[in-house]
């Protein structure tokens, strides 16, 4: 590759990199701003959350922590202020654990990571697999059954599958924790690997369990329209076995749908995740946003809000970038 060349996907790659940053920037200040004003026009009183929790304080003390979350100033100011805050790094200290929240929300995020990743991993491969065995045996027995297996798992509520896993495999069968990400009572640095897996599988499995049905339909629909196209038949004209049509004709040409709707599941994930980890009481972000909510902990709910957008925002950024590497014309389309 010449210099030039090698100089222009520099540039092009910077501005890319540049336009990603900007709208990330974007994206997390409207976050803030809906967040900030959804929290001021609710009932959440995080000056009464901060009193109850202490059980009573004087009037003196109730006076100064009214100053210190501006109870007073306006909205506009107090958004100002937090911002500022946030900039500098400091997220405030968390009403129900009496912790920073930038500790709180690196913890629960770690947990939450590696909860979806694993469900996330699950929900695409049993997805596309089933997808693509109903799209090779269209009209047949076993892609009636699945799609109307996946309608009937497509409907049903995550938080009701996970109550039947936990009573099913936890409480009866005893095959996995009844609840939490690590064995009750033990250290953090003392759990293994596979401890922490163990806890992890049955939540991963119910939040995968619902999500992958939409995935296999999906690609169920396009495999079949891919093998109803011009040069599938094209294909078959010239001797090509049915088994060849699909592998070199159905499959490569579902790959880059497959890839859009895996990872425009990430937001989904997360949704999901909030029910499946206060089911299971896991300890991750999901359910560190319903305490928070529940119990009125603002710094604590705005900084998981904003965490999560940003963490549906990479997700979408890493699809754009595997876009180009499954299908290289997205890539020079996106150069031109």
């Amino acid at each position: 590759m010449s210099r030039t060349a090698i100089e222009i996907k520099t540039k092009l790659l910077l501005k890319k990199s540049a336009g990603y940053l900007l709208r990330a920037v974007t994206l997390l200040i409207a976050v803030s701003i809906a967040a900030f004003a959804l929290v001021s026009v609710s009932p959440v009183d995080p000056v009464q959350q901060y009193v109850l929790a202490a059980g009573g304080v004087s009037a003196e003390q109730r006076a100064e922590l009214e100053e210190y979350w501006g109870v007073n100033d306006p909205p506009v100011q107090r958004y100002v202020n937090w911002l500022a805050s946030l900039l500098h790094g400091e997220l405030g200290d968390s009403l129900i654990y009496r912790r920073p929240v930038a500790d709180i929300v690196a913890e629960r995020f770690l947990n939450s990571l590696a909860l979806m990743g694993l469900s996330w991993v699950m929900s695409g491969v049993i997805g596309f697999v089933l997808g693509c065995i109903m799209g090779a045996k269209r009209g047949k027995l076993a892609d009636r059954v699945l799609k109307k297996l996946c309608l009937v798992l497509s409907s049903l509520p995550t938080f009701w599958v996970g109550l039947i896993f936990l009573m099913v495999f936890s409480v009866q069968l005893g095959w996995f924790p009844v609840g939490f990400s690590t064995p009750i009572g033990a250290l953090s640095s003392e759990v293994t690997v596979l401890q922490r897996l163990h806890h992890m599988i049955l939540p991963a499995f119910t939040l995968s369990f619902v999500s992958f049905a939409s995935i296999a339909l999906h690609t169920r629909e396009k495999l079949i329209a891919a093998l109803e196209s011009d040069y599938a038949l094209f294909a078959r004209a010239r001797g090509e076995s049915e088994r060849s049509v699909i592998m070199r004709h159905g499959l490569r040409n579902i790959m880059l749908p497959a890839v859009t709707l895996q990872f425009a599941s990430f937001s989904e994930l997360f949704g999901g995740s909030v029910f499946v980890e206060n089911v299971f009481s896991y300890q991750g972000l999901g359910s560190a946003v319903a305490e928070a909510g529940l119990n009125s902990d603002v710094p604590l709910l705005l900084a998981v809000t904003l965490v999560s957008a940003l963490f549906v925002f990479a997700g979408n950024a890493v699809a754009d970038a595997i876009y180009g590497i499954v299908d290289p014309r997205v890539r020079e389309g996106a150069d031109g």
